[in-house]
């Protein structure tokens, strides 16, 4: 298998693969991310689905990133909204977690690097600035449209603060300098804004070896869905796209959840 397949192999989605061509013809050093609030257990979805794609990424030689997003956990109100609990969790549980399933799959967890949230953006006024330089390229409408990235919905009364969540998801992409992003199909909107405005960035753009600004390719894998029940069935065509986000696997909803350190006999 070459390299290109093993990078999209059991993918949802790619955007787009002719800037995947373009990246390994040019043989761009290729830099990975994906994000993850910390709240429950892992479970089958986020530790196993998640780290299946890094296993692959490694082995087509992409240097892969985990960015454990305790401010935006934090923002999203997860482990009531206490900060310290939240970063306390994702580097004794979340990251020892994520090795052990990335090694079980056949990734090298010596080789995953992990940032914390709260130390990318500590003293770091580039990142505060790429954030307002998204911000000045994004509506509110779209913002408004993309707040069911972090489990909400569009017309949901929320504090001003989760408006802010999706463009930081955003300019953490820049940060890490990330020219492959990857997640599940349900932050898909992020990941649009993110290519949408690349070009237009002055603080933090993403170039390739020529220096030319680049967009980041979006690597989506598909959601595991919950062992509850549907709300209805059948699902008609057109609801079956939103319908799978709303019963993915989901830390906030133990009951729908196999987790990675279930018993044989629990499951």
């Amino acid at each position: 298998m070459d390299k290109e397949e093993l990078i999209i192999r059991n993918l949802e989605e790619v955007l787009t693969r002719e800037d995947l061509s373009n990246l390994l013809k040019n043989k761009e050093r290729l830099i990975h991310y994906i994000g993850f609030e910390i709240s429950g257990f892992l479970h089958l979805g986020t530790g196993f689905m998640s780290m299946l794609k890094v296993a692959d990424f490694q082995k087509a030689g992409i240097k892969c990133q985990i960015f454990l997003a305790d401010w935006h956990s934090y923002i999203n109100d997860k482990l009531n909204g206490d900060l310290k609990t939240i970063q306390k969790i994702a580097v004794g549980y979340y990251k020892e977690g994520f090795k052990v399933c990335l090694e079980t799959l056949g990734g090298n967890s010596q080789k995953l690097d992990f940032i914390l949230g709260s130390e990318l953006y500590h003293n770091n006024d580039k990142y505060w600035l790429t954030f307002i330089e998204i911000s000045k390229n994004t509506t509110l409408a779209r913002v408004q449209r993309s707040i069911d990235i972090m489990g909400r919905k569009e017309k949901e009364v929320i504090d001003f603060a989760k408006l802010c969540y999706p463009l930081m998801q955003v300019a953490d992409i820049f940060l890490l300098k990330a020219n492959i992003v990857h997640a599940g199909i349900d932050q898909r909107k992020a990941h649009v804004i993110a290519r949408d405005v690349a070009l237009n960035l002055s603080y933090s753009p993403l170039f390739d070896k020529k220096k030319n600004k680049i967009k980041p390719v979006a690597l989506h894998h598909h959601i595991l869905l919950g062992l509850q029940k549907p709300p209805k069935y059948p699902i008609s065509k057109d609801e079956i796209k939103e319908m799978t986000i709303d019963l993915k696997m989901s830390k906030s909803k133990p009951d729908s959840c196999i987790f990675i350190h279930d018993s044989p006999e629990e499951i």
